[in-house]
C-alpha cells in the first residue's frame, strides 16, 4: 500500500491523536490526576457501601410511606387545616407501625404503611400468620399502639390547655374503637378469631347497621368484604382450618380481656375527651380547625 505523502503540519496533527505516536509523558500528564481521583472515589465508595446499600434497599419503602403521607396530609389540610391534618396522619402511622412491629416480632414479613386519603392506611403481610393467636396479636397491636398515641395527645392537650391535641385524641379513640368492630378485615375481625370466630356475626350486624344508617361507601365495602367470612362459619372445617383456630382456653380468655377491656377503655376515653374539650371551651380556649372528623369512619 503506497504511503500517503503528507506535509509537516498534517503529520504533526495526526501524531497528536495517534496513541502509538503520542508521547507517553503527555498521557501521564493528563490521566494522572484523573486516576488519583478515581482511586479516591473507589476507596471512599467501598467504605460507604455498608451505608448506601441498606439505604437503597429501603428507599422504595421510604418513598412509598413518606410520599403517601405527604399526599394524605395535603388532602386533609384542605379540609381541617395543616395542624390537625399532620396530627391525624401521625396517629394513623403510629397505629400501623404497631401492626408492623408485631408482625416482625412473630417472624411475619410486613410492608411499610401506605396511606390512602379518606381510607386511612394499610400494611400487607407477605407471609400468612401460622395460627389464630399470631393473627390476633398482630391485629390488636395496631389499636393498642393507636390508643397509646391518642392518650399521649390527650395528656399534652390537658397539661398545656391545647384543644387541638384533645380533639386529635378524641379522633384517635374513635378510629381505634371503630377498627375493633369484629368484622371482615377490620382489626377486630382478626382479633376475635382467637376468642371465637362466631363473633363475626354480631360484628357483621353492627357493620350492616352502620352502612344502612350512614351509607358511606367505606362501610358498605367492609360489609361486602365480610360476607365470605360469615358464610365460612356455616361450612364444615377442614383439619387445617380446625388446627388454625385451635387456641388454648387460657389464651382465649387473655384475648377476651384485652379486646373487650380495650373497647371499654376507648369508650370511656372518648367521653372523657368530650368533657375535656367542654372544660377548655368554658375557660375560653376556642378550637380552631380541630373539629373531629365524624363524616365517615376511616381505616387506620
Amino acid at each position: 500500500m503506497p504511503t500517503p505523502v503528507v506535509g509537516p503540519e498534517l503529520s504533526n496533527r495526526y501524531a497528536e491523536f495517534d496513541p502509538s505516536a503520542a508521547p507517553v509523558s503527555a498521557w501521564k500528564k493528563y490521566l494522572g490526576p484523573v486516576g488519583v481521583v478515581l482511586a479516591v472515589l473507589v476507596n471512599f465508595g467501598s467504605k460507604l457501601k455498608f451505608i448506601i446499600a441498606p439505604a437503597l434497599k429501603f428507599l422504595p419503602a421510604i418513598l412509598k410511606t413518606g410520599g403517601t403521607m405527604i399526599i394524605t396530609i395535603g388532602v386533609y389540610t384542605s379540609m381541617w387545616g395543616w395542624k390537625y391534618a399532620v396530627g391525624f396522619v401521625v396517629l394513623i402511622f403510629i397505629h400501623e407501625m404497631g401492626h408492623v412491629f408485631a408482625a416482625r416480632r412473630h417472624g411475619v414479613a410486613a410492608t411499610a404503611p401506605m396511606f390512602i386519603p379518606f381510607m386511612g392506611a394499610f400494611i400487607a403481610l407477605k407471609d400468612a400468620p401460622k395460627n389464630a393467636v399470631v393473627e390476633a396479636e398482630i391485629g390488636i397491636a395496631g389499636p393498642v399502639w393507636g390508643t397509646v398515641g391518642a392518650v399521649f395527645c390527650h395528656i399534652i392537650g390537658a397539661y398545656f390547655d391545647v384543644p387541638l391535641f384533645i380533639a386529635l385524641a378524641w379522633t384517635g379513640y374513635w378510629l381505634n374503637l371503630f377498627n375493633l368492630i369484629p368484622v371482615g378485615q377490620l382489626d377486630g375481625g382478626h382479633v376475635v378469631q382467637a376468642i371465637s370466630p362466631w363473633l363475626w356475626l354480631p360484628g357483621f350486624g353492627i357493620a350492616l347497621w352502620l352502612a344502612l344508617t350512614n351509607g358511606h361507601f367505606i362501610i358498605w365495602l367492609i360489609v361486602i368484604l365480610a360476607i365470605p367470612r360469615v358464610i365460612s362459619l356455616f361450612r364444615p372445617r377442614t383439619d387445617e382450618v380446625q388446627s388454625f383456630y385451635s387456641v388454648p382456653v387460657a389464651q382465649r380468655w387473655r384475648f377476651a380481656l384485652e379486646y373487650f377491656g380495650l373497647i371499654a377503655l376507648l369508650v370511656y376515653a372518648m367521653d372523657y375527651a368530650d368533657l375535656s374539650l367542654m372544660h377548655l371551651q368554658e375557660k375560653g380556649g376556642g378550637i380552631e380547625s380541630t373539629t373531629p372528623p365524624t363524616d365517615a369512619p376511616r381505616k387506620l
